[in-house]
Parts: C-alpha cells; sequence; structure tokens
C-alpha cells in the first residue's frame, strides 16, 4: 500500500524584502497563493528497526537523495518523532521546473503528509482517523518548526491557500481565502539566479541608503495592510454551496466567476499597490521578463490581467484573469514571443487539502 498527494505550486501575489540582516538573511512581508498545478507524491512506509529513504522521480533533474526536499522532510519528521521506518517516496513531476513556483518546497510538504498518512499520526489532515502509534499533542506546530528546517517557503504548503509569510517567508498565517481566479503562468527559457538577485537587491539597498530598521518599519506596516485588505474585502470561507462551485470546492474547469463575489480579490485593492521588490532588481538584468510581465498584464485592454507579477525571484511570472477567455488571450499574446504558459487557477485552502489525498489506485 502506498499514499499518493498533489504537491500544488504556489506564486507571491506581492514580495516586499527588507535591508540585509547580520545573519546574512533578509526579513520580507509576503502574499503565498498556492495553484491547481500539481506534482504527485507517492509515499509507502512502515516501522522498521533502522531508518531507511529511497526516493525515485520520472525526471532525471530531480536529486534522488539527501540534497531533495522530500527527503530531509521525511527524515527530520521521523526523527522528531522518534520514530525509524522504511520509506520510499516517488516524485511524478508535472510542474514546470522554474525558479518561483515552489515545487521542490511543495514536494517536501506532500511527502510529510504521506508519510502521515501512511503511519496513521494524529493531528495531521492526511491521517486516516485515530492514530495508530500514540497521540502527539504538539505535532501540528512542530511540523511547521521541521518545515522551516528544509526551507523557508515549505511551511505556506501545510496550510494552503492564500498565506502571509513573514520573517524569511516562514513565519505563515493564514489569510481569507478569494474564489478562484484564472491563471498564467509564463515559463520563459531564462534561468535568474536567486542568490545573484540578493546580492543586487543588497547593492540597491545600499545605494538607496535602505536601512533595516526602516525596512521594518516598512514591513511591519505592509503586513498589516495585507491582513487588513483581505480581512475587509473578503468575509468569512468561500460558500460550500455556491451554485457552479464543484464538490472539492472550485469551479469545474471550464467556468468563469459569477457573481458578486467576481471581484474579491479586487476588492482588496492589493492591486493597486502590491509589488515584488525582486523585480526592481531581476528586470534590469533580464529585459525579457518585464516585456513578458507586460504582455500578460496587457494594461488599458479588455483583456487585462487582475494582477501580474514575477513569482518569487522568478524567472517564472503570473497573470490573474476574471474569465477563461482573458486568460487565453494572455497566452495568445505570449505565443509570438515564443513564452511556454500554463493555464490554471488559484485554489483555496478548503479545497487544498479536499484535494491533497489521492484515491487509492489513481
Amino acid at each position: 500500500m502506498s499514499t499518493a498527494a498533489r504537491s500544488h505550486a504556489k506564486i507571491n501575489l506581492g514580495l516586499s524584502i527588507g535591508a540585509p540582516r547580520p545573519d546574512g538573511f533578509h526579513a520580507l512581508t509576503t502574499v503565498y497563493q498556492t495553484l491547481e498545478l500539481y506534482d504527485i507524491v507517492t509515499v509507502a512506509a512502515k516501522l522498521a528497526a533502522a531508518t531507511a529513504i529511497r526516493l525515485t522521480s520520472n525526471d532525471a533533474r530531480v536529486p534522488t537523495d539527501g540534497r531533495n526536499t522530500a527527503w530531509k522532510m521525511a527524515a527530520l519528521a521521523l526523527e522528531a518523532l522518534g520514530l525509524t521506518a522504511e520509506v520510499e517516496i516517488h516524485i511524478d513531476k508535472r510542474l514546470p521546473i522554474q525558479g518561483g513556483l515552489g515545487a521542490g518546497s511543495a514536494n517536501a510538504a506532500a511527502a510529510l503528509v504521506g508519510l502521515e498518512a501512511e503511519l496513521g499520526i494524529a493531528g495531521s489532515p492526511g491521517a486516516p482517523g485515530p492514530s495508530q502509534l500514540g497521540t502527539w499533542d504538539r505535532w501540528p506546530a512542530r511540523r511547521l518548526q521541521i518545515a522551516s528546517q528544509v526551507g523557508s517557503d515549505v511551511p505556506l504548503f501545510l496550510i494552503g491557500g492564500a498565506v502571509l509569510g513573514l520573517d524569511r517567508g516562514q513565519q505563515v498565517y493564514p489569510l481569507p481565502d478569494f474564489e478562484p481566479v484564472w491563471c498564467v503562468i509564463a515559463t520563459p527559457a531564462v534561468g535568474v539566479s536567486t542568490p545573484q538577485a540578493f546580492r543586487d537587491w543588497d547593492a540597491l539597498c545600499a545605494a538607496e541608503g535602505l536601512t533595516q530598521s526602516a525596512s521594518d518599519d516598512k514591513l511591519n506596516e505592509l503586513s498589516r495592510a495585507y491582513a487588513s485588505a483581505f480581512a475587509g474585502a473578503i468575509s468569512g470561507s468561500i460558500p460550500e454551496g455556491r451554485p457552479g462551485v464543484g464538490s472539492s470546492g472550485v469551479l469545474p474547469f471550464g467556468e468563469n466567476l459569477a457573481g458578486p463575489v467576481e471581484s474579491a480579490l479586487v476588492r482588496t485593492g492589493i492591486s493597486r499597490w502590491i509589488q515584488n521588490d525582486f523585480e526592481r532588481v531581476v528586470f534590469p538584468q533580464h529585459p525579457p521578463l518585464a516585456e513578458i510581465k507586460r504582455l500578460l498584464a496587457a494594461p488599458g485592454t479588455p483583456e487585462a490581467a487582475l494582477h501580474a507579477s514575477l513569482s518569487g525571484s522568478g524567472s517564472a511570472l503570473f497573470g490573474l484573469y476574471q474569465t477563461q477567455e482573458d486568460a487565453q488571450a494572455a497566452r495568445e499574446r505570449l505565443r509570438p514571443a515564443g513564452v511556454a504558459s500554463h493555464l490554471t487557477r488559484t485554489l483555496p485552502r478548503s479545497a487544498y487539502w479536499r484535494q491533497m489525498l489521492l484515491p487509492q489506485g489513481i
């Protein structure tokens, strides 16, 4: 027997970065959003006298040893629980392997959910019924700490939906979800080095005289603005019985939003001021990315995006759209430029967890 879990991608609706800290890291404030696009991570595990982890993938570019985030997550989780087990993990890569979508981090979270389900660990959303091993009352909080050890954007995938990320991005807080909107992911054949992007950001901070104190004030103000905007514009959770919403909690593919909730994301007001600070240093180094954002945004046209941005440090970019037709129009604008794209939608938290585990045999 084994457990298969969907490993969903994410985008950063906005990303504000602070000045470099003495520890070498950067404080940031971001809004993560999970997407329907996913890999599949399959886990088989059983208790054993000693821990042994084996990892395989359909993509030769995926590391199959201790460098892999899913491997690290499984090893750290077993150690924290005081368990030893034989674990087999298979990663079926379907997501574009591009920076900014969190694919490796999502694999780690999905591996943890699969491991919990396999071992019957109580307190996890994936655990099938009562624990066979006992109850760890502090495990839900501990798993977030473990996730942050694996990577700064791993914890967000243990929440899903719209998530506020603080500090290095590993401090995560659920935001009120908005109903699904169409999303076009552009994956240009351009490589962006995240370490170099941070070095360029540091140089920009020095040139502009941005101190750590000033940037901390900016980030704190921004985090409050995000929380206020989402709370004020989106009331409560997404209604299960809303016409047009499928049993999964999302719209059947091919349908558009309708009615008063259609502008929930716009009502937050964030589309007028949200931005990704990495664009200030990445776009000058990679001018084609700025042009791709322009094509996605299409300002002043009937098909204009609700919001368009670089995701993370890139090179993936995205546009959010009210209708499928608007999203398809964006893909058509990208085609003459030779830019690959993917059509998907944003994925709310309730649907994220409802869809996480795949039925046996799929």
